[in-house]
């Protein structure tokens, strides 16, 4: 990614001077990884490591196509074996850059047309936020509730092209709520100044030279289709840009707030936020791990994490000059306190019961993520297996990934013998059901960190090497790498569980119930020290005094 930095960002610019690799980062860094281990692979590959040579391409075979998922609109680009003989400089003179899937899905894509014009009765906002994934409007929206009793007003951008996404301002007073023009994701097109010529620049990955023009070019194809609201085209980048300008200039807010500043749309309203005048706010919606310190990059003014372990990793991640990171807790786990155990543990039981059969008589509750499916299997047969086996009587829950088709379990359910297993509506999710349960089984959701907060036992499953949310390593979570780990965990809950210290959970999120009005003191407290977005032509930030009792800050 340095390499690629150096070589190719400043081939392509939005008109408001935001590169393309600096905002389409998180999706060009996903498509350079899955070239690392495929490259990784062939090395481990027995014929290959014998008698190594060039690598032939497969006639007429796209170079990018697109791998499973269980997520109903992420678009999972790959490159195939030809793209890789291809970027190892073997001759492609009759293979187009797509795959035929990536091609026929082109064809569904619109007309380029303008965005619809803003609404003449838009008026000042003094915040501007935005969402495209339902949980950043869990997590929003607590905040602008409590800014709204603050007389401040906000404006929420829903920017979500999945239906299920979407979010709702309910009838607070003091939150306006816009969508998206519908055309603005759907725009596809070349990426101007991205296919280059051939040329000597060559980066080394594990013995093998891959050429730089070339991967350049593979890139363009990310840009080039529209992976609506996640990975949106070059094109709609730069329209959202122009129609967020709009947006800024009219409504003139002093804030702009998100719960995502590292992904394609939330780099571009950080880089806007910072052209206008208006500070920038990010909260952390989802846990962050200290092996994934290589790749993102916090864009906002002010981030507000979870607890104290993302204070090191939010320094390490910044990017604006004048950055302060502040533990300020979750405000979408304000509400856990109130959840309804006993309603959540019947609709468990309801799922679960079967004609004249009972309900088991304990429950696990599986927080899902949108994971390839072969990666879902294997976690689903470490965890049956471990469940068939463990002391008792279990069953499963399934809880889908919000962002997650229910019907990638349908087999699971349909499977005979074995622990009863049952998919809970992906309207409630593992949030509307784990407080009910017996113990909660995740790699890497933060459903983890709710139920850990909540005195559920939690099981961290996968097999070594896999990514996890290290709950384990603070004492709040137990790690399981098969389901003879997995059956030992779940029997050893019929013995009295040691008391978690608070500052094993401070670590992980500080949970007060009063993070969302903490994070709104924040943003109000610095607005009051700096212009107004719009009063000045040229503005600064400028330094402004921390809340009282907001936990840490770092400058």
């Amino acid at each position: 990614m340095a390499s690629l930095d150096n070589y190719g960002a400043s081939l392509a610019s939005t008109p408001g001077g935001a590169g393309w690799l600096h905002v389409q980062h998180v999706p060009v860094r996903r498509f350079v990884a899955e070239i690392v281990c495929k490259l990784l692979a062939l090395n481990a590959w027995a014929p290959f490591a014998s008698a190594s040579g060039p690598l032939a391409l497969a006639p007429y075979e796209g170079l990018v196509g697109l791998r499973s998922s269980s997520s109903r609109e992420y678009l999972a680009y790959t490159v195939t074996w030809s793209g890789i003989a291809y970027l190892l400089g073997a001759p492609a003179p009759y293979n187009p850059t797509r795959s035929a899937q990536l091609r026929n899905r082109a064809r569904t894509g619109t007309a380029n047309t303008e965005p619809s014009p803003l609404p003449s009765n838009l008026g000042r906002q003094d915040v501007l936020a935005l969402s495209w994934t339902s949980r950043h409007a869990a997590t929003l929206m607590p905040v602008l509730t409590e800014l709204a009793r603050d007389g401040q007003k906000s404006l929420l951008l829903d920017l979500a092209t999945d239906p299920a996404e979407r979010c709702s301002a309910g009838s607070v007073t003091g939150i306006e709520l816009r969508s998206a023009p519908s055309e603005l994701f759907t725009l596809s097109g070349t990426a101007e100044g991205l296919s280059l010529p051939d040329d000597e620049h060559v980066v080394r990955v594990k013995g093998h030279g891959v050429q730089l023009a070339r991967l350049v070019r593979l890139l363009s194809v990310l840009l080039e289709t529209s992976g609506g609201c996640t990975q949106p085209s070059w094109r709609t980048t730069v329209r959202a840009e122009s129609w967020l300008d709009d947006l800024l200039a009219t409504a003139r807010p002093h804030t702009v707030l998100l719960s995502n500043d590292t992904s394609p749309l939330g780099v571009l309203a950080a880089h806007a936020a910072e052209r206008h005048g208006a500070n920038s706010v990010h909260v952390q919606h989802g846990a962050w791990t200290a092996e994934s310190v290589a790749w993102p990059a916090l864009h906002s003014r002010d981030i507000a994490v979870m607890g104290e372990r993302d204070l090191a990793l939010g320094q390490a991640w910044v990017r604006h000059p004048n950055a302060e990171v502040h533990v300020l807790g979750q405000p979408r786990f304000d509400i856990l306190a109130g959840l309804g155990r006993q309603a959540q543990r019947r609709y468990l039981e309801k799922l679960l019961a079967r004609g004249d059969r009972r309900a088991p008589a304990r429950i696990a509750v599986w927080a899902c993520q949108p994971f390839s499916l072969n990666h879902l299997k294997s976690h689903a047969d470490l965890l049956l297996d471990g469940l068939g086996t463990a002391d008792g009587d279990w069953g499963l829950v399934i809880a889908p990934h919000p962002a997650q088709g229910a019907d990638a379990f349908a087999s699971l359910v349909k499977r005979d013998g074995g622990p009863l297993v049952a998919v809970a509506d992906p309207r409630v999710g593992a949030r509307g059901c784990l407080a009910g349960a017996d113990a909660l089984a995740s790699a890497y959701s933060t459903c983890g960190i709710e139920a850990a907060l909540l005195g559920v036992p939690v099981l961290e499953i996968g097999p070594p090497g896999e990514r996890t949310l290290d709950l384990a390593g603070h004492g709040l979570a137990t790690r399981c790498h098969d389901g003879g780990g997995v059956a030992e965990a779940l029997s050893a809950l019929r013995e009295p569980r040691t008391p978690i210290p608070q500052s094993a959970l401070d670590a992980v999120c500080r949970w007060r119930g009063d993070s969302a009005a903490r994070i709104a003191r924040l943003i109000t407290d610095r607005a009051a020290s700096a212009p107004r977005a719009g009063d000045s032509t040229h503005q600064d930030a400028g330094a402004a005094a921390s809340p009282e009792d907001e936990g840490a800050s770092v400058r």
